[in-house]
């Protein structure tokens, strides 16, 4: 399968650029991270040049050659730019065609007419997790921000009420079940049964998307009350519309990259050949880009075309769509230049080398080791695939269900406290509108419930299975 096989060559660098030891570099990431958080916190300075400036302190800090750090930033920049860069502008002109032709609003009328204020969190996190159930998260994100909103604007919603049960659902598939590219690399390398880990996954992911969304959104909401931003919330299709798509062409529109993904990804599970024709065909139109591509595309006939749009307005609203996304691109991409820098210098080694003398169990190791290459790298599938090769060896023995079981150990651990060095922050902080205090008590302390509740979760199967 070839996306796992570039994500697998991603997370493993060739060697790390500095041979500093393990207390050097210990301090090297605590000096880093305190650089970005006090010169957005206390300076005000913008996260882009913060992260820039923190990666760099970072990489000295950490005794790297200063180009050998540079060269790392942007090698993690471009990356990350050119993946979910690419994406996150695709579902802005998708969000942007949505809006001004009327469908967003026919999807938010149809939530509102459907669901009450009590049930409207628990309807986001249902969306979100089957929406979220074939794509990566940040395809996710740029598919939902758009409803997210919307509903919270139209119903006098609080936004954590509202996307908070929206992110819970998205992080929660993410994390633990397949076919995304993290579970199904610790799949293949812990040789667990994917159908089992399936099954326990979901089952899993059912009630700790029920605590991190709809229940957490609770206390989140108390402690952080803010409106969503009005630059990024669709405005209402222009007084002289005259007819708007139709709920059921609109939702086949947003729909239609799931579709294509997740078409895919079951040709990828049952197939499993890259020679065959068929596969071949799916893993180029599943891919993020082209699925997105496809429905941008189709949407400028589904959704523009049937609003009456022509020539000009199609190509204005294109055009419209890219400018308030411009410093998002850019904060997600150092995100990711940051997290790259982390990765290279070879903090994700250093926490490895501390597991390997810890005597605990194999379910509680295997996400302590993937809760600390998360907290260091900010990379879940990094996490993922790394704890998952350390802790391989533990699966001898074990039976069908415990195997699965420590799979989906390691995925909880892979998801716990998202903090700066993850760009899924960024995208969070910057699409709702919040500050670094405000993202962290509720984005990164919604991960931290997700990685935490999953985990017990997990222990307790493995008491009954």
């Amino acid at each position: 399968m070839s996306t796992l096989s570039v994500e697998m060559l991603a997370a493993a660098p060739a060697g790390p650029i500095t041979s500093a030891g393990h207390a050097q570099l210990g301090i090297a990431v605590l000096v880093g991270i305190a650089v970005i958080v006090l010169l957005i916190t206390r300076l005000k300075l913008h996260a882009f040049l913060s992260l820039t400036i923190g990666s760099l302190v970072l990489g000295a800090a950490a005794g790297a050659p200063m180009d050998k750090a540079i060269a790392s930033f942007t090698a993690g920049l471009g990356s990350t730019v050119s993946g979910v860069g690419v994406l996150i502008a695709l579902g802005a002109i998708l969000g942007k065609l949505l809006a001004d032709s009327g469908g967003a609003d026919q999807i938010v009328d149809t939530i509102l007419a459907k669901a009450g204020p009590r049930s409207m969190p628990w309807a986001m996190v249902l969306i979100a997790g089957v929406i979220g159930l074939p794509l990566f998260f940040e395809v996710g994100i740029v598919l939902l921000i758009p409803v997210v909103l919307l509903v919270a604007k139209r119903g006098n919603h609080s936004l954590m009420r509202i996307g908070i049960p929206a992110l819970a659902g998205l992080s929660v598939m993410h994390g633990l079940v397949p076919p995304h590219p993290g579970p199904l690399a610790a799949i293949d390398a812990i040789g667990a049964n994917l159908g089992v880990t399936l099954a326990l996954g979901v089952l899993i992911a059912v009630p700790t998307a029920v605590v991190a969304g709809p229940l957490f959104s609770r206390v989140a909401a108390r402690w952080v009350d803010i409106a969503p931003p009005e630059k990024l919330i669709p405005q209402r299709p222009s007084a002289e519309l005259e007819r708007r798509p139709s709920f059921g062409v609109t939702v086949t529109t947003v729909m239609l990259p799931v579709v294509l993904m997740l078409a895919k990804a079951l040709v990828d599970i049952v197939v499993d050949d890259p020679k065959n024709h068929l596969q071949r065909v799916t893993d180029v139109v599943g891919s993020p880009l082209i699925a997105l591509l496809a429905a941008v595309l189709v949407g400028l006939f589904t959704l523009g075309r049937a609003a009456g749009f022509g020539r000009d307005r199609l190509a204005g609203t294109v055009e419209k769509s890219l400018a308030p996304i411009a410093g998002i691109l850019l904060i997600v991409g150092a995100g990711g230049g940051f997290k790259q820098t982390l990765i290279d210098v070879g903090v994700g080694r250093m926490i490895l080398d501390f597991s390997k003398d810890w005597s605990v169990s194999a379910l509680l190791l295997a996400w302590l080791i993937a809760v600390g290459i998360r907290l260091a790298t900010g990379s879940a599938t990094v996490a993922t695939i790394s704890a998952a090769g350390l802790v391989a060896p533990l699966a001898e023995g074990m039976s069908t269900t415990h195997t699965a079981l420590l799979v989906l150990a390691v995925g909880a651990g892979s998801l716990f406290f998202s903090h700066v060095n993850d760009a899924g922050f960024w995208m969070v902080k910057e699409y709702f509108g919040m500050d670094v205090g405000q993202t962290i008590k509720t984005w990164s302390l919604m991960e931290t419930v997700i990685s935490v509740v999953s985990l017990a979760l997990v222990l307790l199967l493995s008491l009954v299975l």
